[in-house]
């Protein structure tokens, strides 16, 4: 039954990022069923884990997507006139924000510990990374395959 559920879920995948604009909340609830299954959690345990975990992974996507754009956007844009006191400001500034990266990713591992059992937390960093190497296959054999955003003149 699992399989049968994975298989329609990689499907479902599959036909969202087949799309020239994928829809994020389309992967998102992917990612929750993925994740759900791969950690076969109770209702209670999905209860308290989601709202902690979504918690995490808004503050993560923040930091991730947006502060980190903002310094590549800057440091593409100085690029050419970059002085070393504006390299070292800007080194800094990608110092802190991975400092508040591992920060988010301490504070969520001390919150999980107490919903999930150690053996569910590996099992959601390996179902975590299992889902992003899915999707960096999808959006690979979709760019060799010639789709809309694919490689064909």
């Amino acid at each position: 039954m699992k399989t049968y559920i994975l298989s329609i879920l990689i499907f479902l995948f599959t036909f969202s990022l087949s799309a020239q604009k994928p829809d994020h909340d389309k992967i998102q609830s992917l990612k929750v069923s993925f994740i759900t299954e791969q950690l076969d959690l109770t209702k209670e345990e999905a209860q308290a884990f989601w709202p902690v975990y979504n918690e995490f992974d808004k503050k993560n996507n923040k930091l991730r997507y947006h502060e980190m754009r903002s310094i590549r956007r800057e440091i593409k844009e100085s690029i050419s006139t970059l002085t070393d006191a504006k390299a070292d400001e800007l080194l800094n500034k990608l110092n802190n924000l991975e400092s508040s990266l591992h920060k988010n990713r301490l504070e969520f591992a001390t919150k999980i510990r107490t919903i999930l059992s150690p053996k569910k937390i590996i099992k959601l960093k390996i179902a975590e990374e299992d889902f992003k190497r899915k999707m960096l296959d999808q959006w690979k054999s979709r760019r060799k395959g010639g789709g809309p955003q694919g490689n064909r003149p």
